[in-house]
């Protein structure tokens, strides 16, 4: 994705920034990488914000937290170990509970597995990896909110796609 779009390597790649070439680039790429790889799979969740009770969206990152243990925790019980990379800003919420505790609990608990997670927050300056998931949370927002579906639409590029409407 770089070296196709010219983009220099010391600087983070942003969906944002990048243009329409970019993009398709992108999500060919990523279908490219789901054809070579089985054990590769992409999923996001989006959310009808509008819909979302106002006390519920008090703390932004209550939801935020709650959508991730909806999207990915089946995916980790799968696993005896995981790595999880979430960005910075799903470390705490308001009542000082971290992402990682209740994702831990969450899989001991209510799905009854001895899954260990390790969870690593990190700046996606310095994460390719969180930068791939940035392009990836673009080409989704851009379908539900500008209605452009050309980029999940690529040929190959299978999204496990969760709607939570509330």
């Amino acid at each position: 994705m770089y070296k196709a779009s010219r983009w220099g390597t010391t600087k983070e790649r942003k969906w944002i920034d990048a243009s329409e070439p970019s993009r398709l680039h992108f999500a060919r790429q990523a279908a490219s990488l789901l054809g070579r790889h089985d054990d590769i799979s992409y999923h996001a969740i989006v959310v009808y914000k509008p819909n979302v009770k106002a006390h519920l969206r008090s703390d932004s990152n209550k939801l935020y937290n709650y959508m991730v243990k909806l999207l990915l925790i089946d995916e980790m019980k799968k696993h005896e170990r995981v790595h999880f990379i979430p960005d910075n800003r799903s470390v705490k919420v308001e009542s000082g509970h971290s992402l990682h505790d209740y994702l831990q609990t969450t899989l001991w608990f209510e799905s009854d597995v001895s899954t260990v997670l390790r969870t690593t927050s990190t700046d996606s300056r310095q994460c390719r990896a969180l930068q791939f998931a940035d392009f990836m949370a673009g080409a989704t927002a851009a379908c539900f909110e500008q209605g452009k579906g050309q980029y999940l639409a690529t040929p190959g590029l299978e999204l496990n796609l969760r709607k939570l409407y509330f």
